[in-house]
């Protein structure tokens, strides 16, 4: 799978993209929202299961470097959201979209930029009818990243993650939602064409 915006080329991993990744999965500041830091096996083993997710599904998480340089900067893209995590969830969604970038790489609308070339992908190849985000409470970039795209937050859709203890300081997450727009259909045989950055 392969998406190209303004400035980045959004493609499936390779093993030259572990190395990168692992330090990005290790840097305090990136995972402060995360319950730790990950070694370099649990990035490996993220990696396995992203490129066995496109396999199956046709999608996944994608590797993300910038068109000028060559750059690694970080993950973007959706994957379906498997049990015990759905079943917390109001409406059972189906596929998530989500995003981690390189610190480096921050606060330059690129997450944004991304996300919204793999929204378009999302209406126009997979015919999704909703995607949904989700995060810790207290992470309000994410949150924004979330809000620019259009995404809703409804309270009622809060909810504690899974994989966390009830007790835990980040196991409080907020959902946020957005439906398939409605278009004529001729527009959904158009080519898929890049979003401009936001």
């Amino acid at each position: 799978m392969r998406l190209e915006t303004e400035r980045l080329i959004l493609r499936s991993f390779t093993d030259a993209d572990r190395a990168p990744m692992a330090a990005i999965d290790a840097d305090p500041q990136v995972m402060r929202f995360y319950p730790e830091t990950r070694s370099r096996a649990q990035t490996d083993a993220m990696i396995d299961s992203i490129r066995a997710a496109e396999a199956r599904d046709g999608f996944s998480f994608l590797a993300a470097e910038l068109r000028q340089t060559g750059a690694f900067v970080g993950l973007i893209g959706m994957a379906r959201i498997g049990e015990p995590l759905i079943s917390v969830l109001n409406g059972r969604p189906e596929v998530e979209i989500g995003w981690r970038f390189g610190a480096d790489f921050w606060g330059r609308g690129l997450a944004p930029e991304g996300a919204q070339a793999c929204l378009e992908y999302a209406w126009t190849e997979l015919q999704l009818d909703e995607v949904v985000a989700f995060t810790f409470e207290g992470n309000w970039p994410s949150r924004r990243v979330m809000e620019k795209l259009g995404m809703v937050r409804d309270p009622a859709d809060d909810f504690r993650h899974t994989n966390l203890p009830e007790n835990h300081p980040i196991s409080r997450h907020v959902l946020y939602r957005i439906e398939r727009p409605e278009l004529p259909d001729h527009e959904y045989d158009m080519p898929f064409s890049p979003a401009a950055p936001r």
